[in-house]
């Protein structure tokens, strides 16, 4: 799989931005294998990408071709509860690359994901780095909203991964932030908390991966602010090295 570089860009985080989230960590096993060593911000690690099959042998080359192959999609159990299949949103080959969990609520009446009171908080994160959102892209593991909110299991994670992973390798960002436990447990393959991994930096893919907390959690717990200040100075010197 090809590796790819870093780009430029420019730094610095917003303030209070009050509302409501909840976000929980349970504790569930991917298949594959577990990230043997979390490299520091200066050395990152390899982490195997051969997680990126696809659900059809054609691969795709553009955002079209993969949102076309997902179609009407009932290829898992979620289908049945939601209202719109939330592919992703903003440039197709931006540098940087934004992971979440699943839709919510709004997200699922809108079709765009990342548009609720969290999404305010990511705008604003994206903004704090000298972007805007039409020149990020936007993307979730899971394209259909769970029931209620809920966590999505392991099955419907397993279904819907590949093509989150085609995304990305036909936008090939220079920087993927994954955004809470369960893009980064999906994108490193690591039974590791989101606290114990974010503050460092891994190379994903050809990109270089930056986890930290979802703004979900993040406006529930206002006091974690400082810490995705420091994991966005991150993604600013990766985009300017």
């Amino acid at each position: 799989m090809n590796r790819r570089d870093a780009l430029t860009a420019h730094l610095e985080f917003f303030q209070e931005l009050g509302a409501e989230g909840f976000s929980r960590e349970p504790a569930w096993r991917f298949r594959g294998e577990r990230l043997a060593h979390p490299a520091s911000p200066s050395e990152p690690t390899n982490v195997d990408s051969e997680a990126s099959s696809t659900n059809d042998e054609t691969t795709p080359t553009t955002l079209d071709q993969i949102r076309e192959a997902l179609g009407d999609c009932t290829r898992c159990k979620l289908h049945q509860g939601r209202t719109t299949l939330v592919f992703g949103v903003g440039h197709p080959d931006a540098d940087l690359m934004f992971v979440g969990e699943a839709p919510g609520r709004d997200e699922d009446r809108q079709g765009e994901p990342f548009v609720g009171r969290a999404g305010q908080l990511l705008t604003k994160i994206i903004e704090s780095v000298g972007l805007t959102r039409d020149q990020v892209y936007i993307a979730n593991v899971i394209k259909c909203r769970p029931p209620q909110n809920r966590n999505p299991e392991l099955d419907e994670v397993q279904t819907c991964e590949p093509f989150l992973f085609q995304q990305l390798d036909v936008i090939r960002p220079r920087v993927v932030v994954a955004l809470g436990a369960f893009a980064v447990r999906t994108l490193l393959r690591s039974e590791q908390s989101i606290s114990r991994l974010r503050g460092q930096v891994f190379d994903y893919r050809g990109a270089k991966l930056v986890p930290t907390f979802h703004p979900a959690f993040l406006l529930r717990s206002p006091d974690r602010k400082r810490d995705v200040w420091e994991d966005m100075k991150k993604v600013r010197a990766l985009l300017s090295s």
